[in-house]
């Protein structure tokens, strides 16, 4: 059985890669290069997966779900600079791609040992755009 829940955040970031000159950051990235950077209301989807507990019913207790992901996604990257006030990004570019990666990250060893594993995510930068991850 699979269980998705959704949270939202907003965090700003500027992509750029200090090891290339402003000009090449400017071609890859466009406006996007800014370094005062650009916000987004992020929205994450985590999917898990597990079977329906014969007692409860449930595949895994949402309240610790959403504890879990306010701790580790919310608490530390909402309303921050993601360059500048979240850690890897001081140093890793803060693409979306690499946004999902950093999440799943956070959370796969949240969820390695309970009732439910860690399946896919889906972080939403703009409403038609998304990343799906499913680690590796």
């Amino acid at each position: 059985m699979l269980l998705t829940r959704k949270i939202e955040f907003s965090a700003s970031h500027a992509c750029r890669n200090p090891q290339l000159s402003e000009a090449e950051n400017q071609a890859l990235y466009g406006a996007d290069a800014n370094p005062h950077g650009h916000g987004h209301n992020y929205v994450l989807e985590v999917t898990l997966e597990g079977d329906a507990d014969p007692v409860t019913g449930m595949v895994v207790d949402l309240k610790e779900v959403k504890g879990i992901l306010e701790r580790e996604v919310v608490e530390p990257m909402d309303h921050r600079h993601l360059n500048r006030e979240v850690s890897p990004f001081d140093t890793v570019v803060p693409t979306t791609e690499n946004l999902a990666v950093e999440i799943w990250r956070r959370l796969a060893p949240r969820f390695a040992e309970g009732p439910a594993s860690l399946r896919s995510i889906r972080l939403y930068e703009t409403e038609d755009l998304f990343v799906e991850y499913e680690g590796r």
